[in-house]
């Protein structure tokens, strides 16, 4: 009986040996096996169009995918899953803006590997013609995260310095984005956070040593210079880095110069001109940040069909905050026929994603519109509090406080209400307070009645801890 990596080198030679590099990766460095997936998922789709003669008109991975299921070169139950591999490897590109914890990122890593593994063998009779070889998935080993590590030392293998470095910043990123994420506990925050900084200078440190050797290391050698992952930050150093990558085609390097150009750096100047050059070869590579970017700069010139065509790529690409943008371009007819439907299908699908404007509005629209696409008070929930804890959004706070004191989720909780009110007026800006106010005071006297008529001791005690909560003034 053949192994899952023998399974896949018999359907292919060429992406067996992809599929065992991911593989191996699992477990110490996900992030770097997400990336691989999504470069096999890419040649996959290569391969198939080759066997039926379908030509691509687009390198964007998303078109390709429905250019096979609109040929029919693929049904729709394999098109959903080379899709959810596309997202897969998104998610591994930027697992902190997904709000993945560690263990979250090697359970995706996991589960990508056998949704790859049984995507050959439903695809093996197609492209072979033959009945399916016996295979058994094997177990996971820790092997490659060691070998990283040894010849990245012993070795001095740049490019393993370049993937233990990279290893490292996803650990520190998403170190640092639960740090954000606590409560106001500022003991507890500071523990934290000294594990992230640990992480960001480790990585730091061998971003440095690959950096002379391997573009894509100078690149996060300049990305750890203007963001200090040392300690101090030295923008012109990192500015000067990023440029030497992006010259030497590294697209997140391209991507980042031409963000740079159109913003302002600390010594590079505005120019649209150049950062059309960059965001465009950046945008060509399926740089998603790029694709958006380049709508962003064509939506400020009010050149809306050219944002909407760079817009819509990069949400089609995966990237949430395009997909978020799209929504509201498609809700407004900018640059586009007016589609709301469309419009909600994108804006679920960012909140999805845990964008957070989009789990914000989503969640409202949940609540407010009996006739919601997809409406569930549960999701609404959750995505309230991920806006709460990820963005500390006060109108956020004030949609579940609200929710929970009227009983929209199926239950009354006046103490989470008070807490969410509480904590809203402690950050909310001058309009906010004054939404706040007649709420807090509602909540009040709500409370007051309820305790006038109930002798249920667990109620009591509740609404007395409630009423603590809003013993201030407001």
């Amino acid at each position: 009986m053949l192994t899952d990596t023998q399974l896949v080198t018999q359907f292919s030679p060429e992406l067996g040996e992809d599929y065992r590099v991911a593989k191996s990766y699992v477990r110490d460095v996900p992030t770097q096996a997400l990336l691989h997936i999504r470069s096999f998922t890419h040649k996959l789709t290569e391969r198939l169009a080759k066997s039926q003669h379908v030509i691509f008109d687009s390198p964007n991975l998303y078109d390709r995918i429905e250019t096979l299921n609109r040929e029919k070169v693929i049904n729709v139950r394999i098109t959903r899953a080379l899709h959810r591999l596309r997202g897969d490897g998104n998610r591994g590109a930027h697992p902190e803006k997904y709000h993945l914890t560690a263990e979250a990122l090697q359970d995706l890593a996991e589960r990508s590997i056998e949704r790859l593994s049984k995507l050959v063998a439903d695809l093996f009779p197609t492209l072979h013609q033959l009945d399916v070889p016996d295979y058994q998935f094997e177990p996971f080993d820790s092997i490659a995260g060691r070998d990283l590590c040894y010849r990245a030392v012993m070795d001095n293998d740049h490019q393993a310095q370049y993937l233990v470095g990279m290893s490292l910043k996803t650990r520190a990123l998403m170190q640092r984005e639960q740090e954000q994420a606590l409560a106001d506990d500022v003991n507890e925050q500071q523990t934290v956070v000294n594990q992230s900084d640990e992480s960001f200078k480790q990585a730091a440190h061998w971003f440095a040593q690959a950096a002379p050797f391997s573009a894509d290391a100078m690149h996060e050698h300049g990305v750890s210079l203007l963001h200090g992952y040392s300690g101090e930050s030295d923008r012109t150093a990192g500015e000067n880095a990023i440029i030497s990558a992006a010259k030497a085609g590294v697209a997140n390097a391209m991507a980042l110069l031409g963000y740079f150009y159109l913003v302002g750096g600390e010594h590079i100047e505005v120019s649209q001109r150049d950062a059309l050059h960059y965001l465009q070869a950046a945008a060509a590579l399926e740089q998603s940040e790029a694709m958006a970017n380049l709508g962003v700069l064509f939506y400020q010139q009010a050149d809306y069909v050219q944002a909407y065509h760079y817009i819509s790529s990069a949400a089609q690409a995966g990237f949430p905050h395009a997909q978020y943008h799209l929504a509201l371009m498609l809700a407004r007819g900018e640059g586009c026929k007016a589609d709301p439907l469309a419009s909600e299908q994108w804006m679920a699908e960012a909140a999805e994603q845990g964008q957070l404007d989009a789990m914000l509005n989503r969640a409202q629209y949940m609540l407010n519109n009996e006739n919601a696409l997809g409406n569930d008070f549960t999701v609404a929930e959750h995505y309230l509090r991920e806006v709460v804890k990820y963005g500390h959004s006060v109108p956020a706070m004030i949609e579940l406080s609200i929710a929970l004191a009227d009983g929209i989720l199926g239950r009354i909780d006046v103490v989470g209400s008070a807490a969410l009110l509480k904590m809203a007026r402690q950050r909310g800006n001058e309009r906010e307070l004054e939404v706040i106010a007649p709420l807090w005071q509602s909540l009040v006297l709500q409370i007051e009645k309820v305790l006038e008529v109930t002798d249920n001791p667990d109620e009591i005690t509740a609404l007395n801890r409630a009423q603590e909560l809003l013993a201030e003034p407001i």
